[in-house]
């Protein structure tokens, strides 16, 4: 009795574990990672944390203005250097709306004191148990043209590492 427990639990514990996590690699499955991000975004309910290098695409922007509408609180931290003065960049769209709150956010500086590094993420958190992460901008580029890679995932370890790691650079975050 116990061969047969023990094997039905590690059938279900490692099915539950696949499918977990769900992998895209663009250009080839551009849709189908698209298609999750813009899901996960439209399902989400309390909140949604989200750090972005580049984020141009206004499909993307769109949904998460609907978020915001429907109560869901949206945290951004756009990289500074990339979205101060790109016109194509989101932040002025979306910094407009209630419930969602922008900033930017530099790298440390180097330390020859000349630069500053960059805030190079492309990750979202929704609802505290939902991450999203992976190298494409969120551009319509990246998701069509380049080979990139995006990692959906609900492992709880991962997801609140990363809420801590988010509030750390929100709480150093210059608000747009």
């Amino acid at each position: 009795m116990n061969r047969i427990f023990f094997k039905l639990f590690s059938i279900v514990f490692l099915s539950s574990s696949l499918m977990a996590n769900q992998i895209y690699f663009m250009p080839y499955e551009q849709k189908q990672a698209l298609h999750t991000l813009m899901d996960s975004i439209k399902s989400s309910q309390a909140n949604i944390y989200i750090s972005i290098f580049s984020f141009t695409n206004k499909e993307i922007a769109k949904s998460l203005k609907e978020a915001a509408k429907r109560g869901v609180k949206i945290k951004i931290i756009y990289d500074k250097e990339a979205n101060i003065n790109n016109p194509y960049s989101t932040i002025g769209y979306l910094s407009k709306y209630n419930g969602i709150q922008t900033c930017l956010l530099d790298g440390k500086r180097a330390k020859n004191d000349k630069y500053n590094g960059i805030m190079h993420q492309k990750m979202a958190i929704i609802d505290n148990n939902t991450i999203l992460i992976g190298s494409a901008n969120w551009s319509k580029n990246a998701f069509e043209n380049n080979y990139e890679l995006l990692l959906k995932s609900n492992d709880k370890t991962i997801i609140s590492k990363s809420i801590n790691y988010f509030k750390k650079m929100f709480s150093q975050c210059k608000p747009y």
